[in-house]
């Protein structure tokens, strides 16, 4: 859907799986305790791959100038981080935010890791990135709601109609 209105989709978390994966990754152990830990991820680690991709896909392709950034920023550290970095090279038009309940979020992302494979698919793990949800990103998207620069999106409704909840946003943002 984000390639038909011109969007690069970049997933923060991929992007640090990826990088913990990759042979003589400097941050390889590094990224997989604070994963393992529900915890964030230092900013200038995930700023740089993402600017990292960001680059690489404009280089690729000049008029590929418009992302999806997922799972990013998580905190106030994050933001300022993306602040300082991208201010002047990267405008934020809107935040997609996906509302649900924890109890169907737990339960999905269970289900997810009976084949995903991902260290933090289990109970402890995704209790305490609720946790940290509430303590560090919620403050930001109610900072960019407050911007008028959410767009909310109820998830705990079937992929169907969270899709085409997506899609009519997209078709009125661009």
């Amino acid at each position: 859907i984000f390639q038909k209105y011109g969007y690069t989709h970049l997933s923060a978390g991929d992007l640090l799986r990826d990088e913990r994966k990759r042979p003589g990754s400097q941050y390889g152990e590094l990224i997989e305790n604070y994963i393992k830990e529900g915890e964030i991820v230092p900013v200038e680690i995930t700023i740089s791959l993402l600017k990292r991709a960001m680059d690489q896909t404009m280089a690729a392709n000049s008029q590929k100038n418009k992302f999806l950034i997922d799972g990013f920023p998580r905190n106030e550290d994050n933001l300022q981080g993306w602040t300082k970095t991208m201010d002047g090279k990267a405008d934020v038009s809107f935040v997609l935010f996906f509302d649900c309940d924890n109890e169907i979020c737990i339960g999905r992302c269970l289900e997810r890791g009976k084949s995903s494979g991902r260290s933090d698919d289990n109970r402890e793990s995704l209790e305490k990135r609720i946790h940290t949800y509430l303590q560090s990103t919620k403050p930001i998207i109610d900072l960019y709601e407050r911007m008028g620069k959410v767009r909310k999106v109820d998830a705990s409704k079937s992929v169907d109609e969270v899709f085409e909840k997506v899609v009519k946003i997209f078709d009125k943002e661009g």
